[in-house]
């Protein structure tokens, strides 16, 4: 069972990587972006989509940081308030060495 789902999620993987190799291969034709004031970008056209799907990552990422942060803090003074139940990690005893 753990090999048939290991070649499912392999055949998953190799199918959305040829599909995304098609769809590369079929936008190569040059794209021109406009920006302000004259410029402009010229590049194949999946090279446009690739830096606007990596944009838009980022800006997704750095607009959770304060969240992860304000998540952090909390976790931090609810360990604080109950050290009985705070996660600690083990110390390796001397013998394991």
């Amino acid at each position: 069972m753990k090999n048939l789902l290991w070649l499912l999620k392999s055949v998953l993987k190799a199918a959305i990587f040829f599909t995304l190799f098609a769809f590369a291969l079929n936008n190569q034709q040059d794209t021109t972006v406009h920006f302000f004031f004259g410029t402009y970008w010229r590049a194949p056209q999946v090279l446009v989509i690739l830096g606007t799907f990596a944009v838009g990552v980022a800006v997704g990422a750095l607009g959770m940081v304060p969240h992860w942060l304000k998540q952090r803090r909390a976790a931090g003074l609810s360990a604080l308030a109950d050290p009985v139940h705070a996660v600690t990690t083990p110390r390796p005893s001397t013998h394991e060495l």
